[in-house]
């Protein structure tokens, strides 16, 4: 019977924008640090799927062991029964005394917590402040996740309301920030749709000068280390600053960090001991330089 509703479900799958209404755009936000903006010539940044955060004690201990300041996080629960009904965002932030912002990919109509609503998306925590936070909600996107008429709202499958983002904040000081760029690009579907989704967050990027800090990094769901997403990115004048070697359980290489702009970066390591989530934490150590 399962197998029966996949199949269906595959069959209607096509590319539209989902948006939910009553979360496009929305950030949820807290602030729990009080370190100066000064304090980020060098910082230590953290790129992790964590897997919706279901195995929350691991994933919070690894963080407080890491100590990073600066913290890009994909699949992040709010509100689901999957991860204890918490806001894990906000959670992570308060044990780690960082600033946080959340924004919803997807409603999970399977893990709603009575009364409350179920999301699941990106977050960014940081010791320094933030500003001109957004969401960069792409265009291409997947109806493979969407709710139908045919398949009931089971955990299992999975359904929702939403679609795919970057998460982008500019972080430190408000006259020379770091842009930094949380994004989970689309699991379901071919390289050109992933391709247009960064399309969409590099046109976003136009509005700065090439010599601004930029950091991009998340799940990036690429088929392999030579992705046309990759060399995309590279087209753009980004330096890999790590990516290209397995990110998860199964082997895969889909979590990458790159950057542009007056900076250097050093220590780059993958964390393939860290067995909280089915990707590892990816670190590099960003110096800006202006």
């Amino acid at each position: 019977m399962l197998r029966t509703l996949w199949v269906l479900a595959s069959l209607c799958s096509q590319v539209v924008v989902c948006a939910s209404d009553d979360v496009a755009g929305r950030i949820w936000r807290g602030n729990f640090s009080a370190v100066e903006p000064d304090d980020m010539r060098s910082l230590q940044v953290l790129s992790w799927n964590i897997e919706r955060g279901s195995r929350f004690p691991a994933v919070r201990e690894t963080l407080v062991e890491k100590a990073p300041e600066l913290l890009l996080l994909q699949e992040v629960d709010l509100n689901a029964r999957r991860s204890g009904g918490r806001n894990v965002a906000e959670e992570l932030a308060r044990r780690l005394l960082l600033n946080y912002i959340f924004a919803a990919e997807f409603e999970e109509l399977g893990q709603a917590t009575d009364p409350s609503s179920a999301y699941h998306g990106q977050a960014i925590l940081t010791s320094l402040p933030m500003r001109a936070a957004r969401v960069v909600r792409f265009q291409a996107q997947s109806g493979y996740w969407r709710p139908r008429w045919f398949l009931p709202n089971w955990p299992i499958l999975q359904r929702r309301r939403g679609g795919r983002l970057a998460l982008v904040a500019e972080v430190g000081e408000q006259e020379a920030p770091l842009v930094v760029c949380n994004v989970h690009l689309e699991s379901r579907g071919s390289e050109r749709r992933r391709l247009s989704q960064l399309e969409d967050l590099l046109a976003d990027l136009q509005a700065y000068e090439d010599s601004t800090p930029v950091v991009i990094a998340g799940d990036f769901n690429v088929s392999s280390p030579s992705s046309p997403v990759i060399r995309r990115l590279e087209q753009a004048r980004f330096r890999k600053a790590l990516g290209g070697a397995v990110t998860t359980k199964r082997g895969a290489t889909l979590d990458w960090i790159f950057v542009r702009g007056d900076m250097t970066f050093r220590d780059a390591v993958v964390h393939e001991d860290v067995k909280a989530s089915d990707h590892y934490p990816l670190t590099v150590r960003l110096s800006l330089t202006r």
